[in-house]
């Protein structure tokens, strides 16, 4: 397991699994182990998959700044990853959470960044609001699972504030497309690969300025991938689409059937539509 060092001197890990093109990834979370990320659905056999431990999970140390976890620091880690490969220009894909640090890093460092895919995106770090009648609307596409009934009012609670600690637990088989035994073991393994103390950092004050990014992000010249799931009450429609309109060069896939983790819920389709996006790996 590869080892690097942060400007700030923090050990940062990576694990390089695959072949082909270096495509670095950033986990979501906010502020997970990148393992949950696995080899993203067989994309392994078109790609090196550099997966970044963010400081305080997986194998990279504890940062002796707790404020550095705040995703807007987190930036200068990937620099530091994109000079340890000792690579001009890199590809990145980015999950839920780690899209932040994705828009984050493409806006200060345009000209390092060839390519960017952003799967089941996160919009704060852009200011797009979402709102609960559109995630409500995206929930009711599933009004025939058999567990759905509970589940919805548990989502209505959470959407209108009222949610418990209870609610935001019962609301997990959103996330997949099926609530199955494997989904239920991503599920349960979250709580250990997340770094809550990082997680309450990451969002705080000074983290994001959504005016100044969307204006950078509104010039960036390389293409965009924002790669949305269907029925993902995280991200509804009208909310990918805005997203994929910040950009001068983007493109916007839906995967049917596909909630929060599409690598997961079909991985055919999903290898398929990110390898078409990233192409050769050229990266002239």
């Amino acid at each position: 397991m590869p080892t690097f060092s942060a400007p700030d001197g923090t050990t940062l890990a990576y694990h390089a699994t695959g072949d082909g093109p270096p495509l670095i990834c950033l986990p979501g979370g906010p502020v997970q182990d990148s393992v949950y990320l696995g080899d993203l659905g067989g994309l392994t056999a078109h790609r090196t998959l550099i997966r970044l431990d963010l400081r305080g999970t997986g194998e990279s140390a504890t940062p002796a700044d707790p404020a550095s976890y705040r995703c807007d620091r987190l930036v200068d880690d990937v620099e530091a990853l994109r000079q340890e490969l000792a690579l001009d220009r890199v590809d990145l894909l980015a999950h839920s959470g780690g899209a932040n640090l994705a828009a984050l890093c493409t806006a200060r460092h345009p000209d390092r960044v060839a390519r960017l895919a952003l799967i089941t995106p996160s919009v704060y770090a852009v200011g797009i609001e979402i709102t609960a009648a559109d995630r409500l609307r995206t929930a009711r596409l599933r009004r025939d699972e058999e567990w759905f009934t509970p589940v919805y009012a548990a989502l209505e609670a959470v959407t209108e504030g009222r949610g418990t600690a209870d609610s935001w637990q019962a609301i997990a088989p959103f996330w997949f497309a099926r609530w199955d035994e494997e989904a239920q073991a991503v599920r349960a393994a979250e709580d250990k690969q997340r770094n809550d103390e990082a997680a309450a950092v990451y969002a705080s004050e000074g983290a994001f300025a959504p005016e100044v990014t969307r204006a950078s992000l509104a010039d960036f010249p390389g293409p965009v991938l924002v790669l949305a799931g269907e029925v993902d009450v995280a991200g509804p429609h009208p909310a990918m689409v805005e997203y994929t309109g910040l950009f001068p060069h983007a493109e916007l896939v839906v995967q049917p059937g596909a909630a929060h983790f599409p690598w997961l819920d079909d991985a055919e389709r999903f290898v398929a539509a990110v390898e078409s996006f990233l192409g050769s790996g050229d990266l002239s």
